[in-house]
């Protein structure tokens, strides 16, 4: 397969990718350059706009470790985004749903490897809460994009049918 036809297959969906990346850089740079460390903008009453630091992965998960993490998830992000691009080969012009998917995760994966290589954290800025007793983990774009991904690949799984579940 010649590096043009693999291009013409894949060329949306990794535009819609760099778009996610884009959008995450770019709210990640207004927050950055708009609020210090730790400041909260309360934006509705279980919504903030904050600045946090996250060395680890998903709810901190390691985010103590000890400094081998950045790498470790980094290595993960481009080995999926490897993969993700690969698959994205094969399936792009046949299961629009799953490429679809494929490119949230892709954006959002990008974005935090960015991040982790160019800073050694990712930001996140977006914090829900439940009154001021309980709140989940403050993430960004990218995060989000994951989640998004994460959740039509799961819808894909339930809407497609297999070769094998048609013949039955």
């Amino acid at each position: 397969m010649t590096a043009l036809i693999v291009w013409k297959r894949v060329q949306r969906w990794w535009a819609l990718a760099f778009v996610l990346f884009v959008l995450d850089w770019a709210t990640k740079q207004v927050v950055e350059s708009s609020l210090y460390y730790g400041q909260e903008i309360a934006v509705l009453p279980f919504f903030d706009l904050t600045l946090r630091y996250n060395t680890g992965a998903a709810f901190s998960f390691l985010a103590q470790a000890g400094g081998w993490q950045r790498w470790f998830f980094s290595a993960v992000a481009l080995i999926v985004s490897v993969g993700i691009t690969w698959r994205l080969v094969k399936i792009s012009n046949t299961n629009r749903l799953e490429a679809l998917a494929l490119s949230f995760v892709l954006g959002g994966a990008i974005g935090n490897l960015y991040d982790r290589l160019v800073y050694g954290h990712v930001v996140d800025f977006l914090q829900f809460h439940w009154q001021q007793s309980w709140y989940f983990p403050a993430f960004n774009v990218a995060d989000s994009a994951i989640t998004i991904g994460v959740i039509l690949m799961l819808l894909e799984s339930f809407v497609s049918k297999k070769p094998e579940e048609v013949k039955k």
